[in-house]
């Protein structure tokens, strides 16, 4: 079968998902690419609408071995008709446990039919120039795998027999899913010094949790932990020093060293 468009939605703070799926849209090769952007926090209002005949490539970082709950509430506004899907998550080094699984059945859940799904690896939230955890991840050889993984889709589309055909697959992970991690109390702070309220933080933080006026203010019951404002900040004025994350991320950079590789399941 043939299929006319494809679509990205994802849920990428750092970009790090952004960037695996865009290396899967170039080895698909599919014309026009549209891309659902569902990280602003404008993405809980704007109209998504219905999907159809088009292929989906859905994308969501992983939290402690889930799909975060904002991703979910997310994409919950997703609608599908037999739309076939790829499903992407990436982790930072350590492992995705029950997060593939849980993009599954929420997939299926949606209307979605999965044809292919993997595990790619991205720069940890938490990684620090001083304490880095995968960094520069994904990598020219990750980027390499997932043009060669979307080659692998398109392939398997071209061999579907029609619209909403299934195709066996299974992916790692348990049900019920893990628990979720309890709230971490606080957020990330700023410099104040070097802080030119240029606005940056609060653009891009996915959950309204910053405001800029003559200050920085930032709400830690909002505030995610996905550092996007520490990682974007021009002058570096945003940090991340909340002790429990500090020890959380001492302990990924000792044990988590060793690359991991993408895994690909189709």
């Amino acid at each position: 079968m043939s299929v006319t468009s494809l679509k990205l939605a994802y849920f990428s703070p750092t970009g790090t998902t952004r960037k695996v799926l865009e290396a899967i849209a170039e080895g698909i090769g599919i014309e026009p690419v549209e891309h659902l952007n569902m990280t602003s926090p404008d993405a809980e209002d704007k109209p998504v609408g219905d999907f159809a005949d088009e292929l989906v490539v859905l994308g969501a970082p992983v939290y402690v071995g889930r799909v975060p709950e904002d991703v979910v509430k997310r994409f919950r506004r997703f609608r599908a008709h037999g739309t076939h899907a790829v499903l992407v998550v990436v982790y930072g080094n350590r492992e995705y446990d029950d997060a593939l699984l849980e993009l599954l059945d929420l997939s299926k859940e949606l209307g979605f039919v999965p044809i292919a799904a993997a595990a790619f690896i991205g720069e940890h939230s938490f990684s620090t120039p001083e304490v880095p955890i995968a960094p520069g991840r994904p990598d020219k050889e990750d980027l390499d795998r997932a043009v060669a993984f979307g080659a692998t889709v398109k392939q398997r589309i071209e061999d579907l027999a029609s619209p909403g055909s299934s195709v066996p697959l299974q992916v790692p992970g348990n049900f019920p899913y893990r628990d979720r991690m309890p709230p971490i109390e606080g957020a990330a702070r700023t410099l104040v010094d070097i802080c030119t309220t240029c606005g940056t933080c609060a653009e891009v933080c996915p959950t309204r949790a910053i405001t800029v006026n003559s200050t920085v203010e930032t709400d830690p019951n909002l505030c995610i932990k996905c550092c996007a404002c520490v990682k974007e900040c021009p002058t570096q004025a945003r940090i991340m020093d909340i002790p429990y994350i500090k020890t959380v991320a001492a302990r990924l950079n000792a044990n988590c060293s060793h690359r991991k590789e993408p895994e690909i399941f189709s």
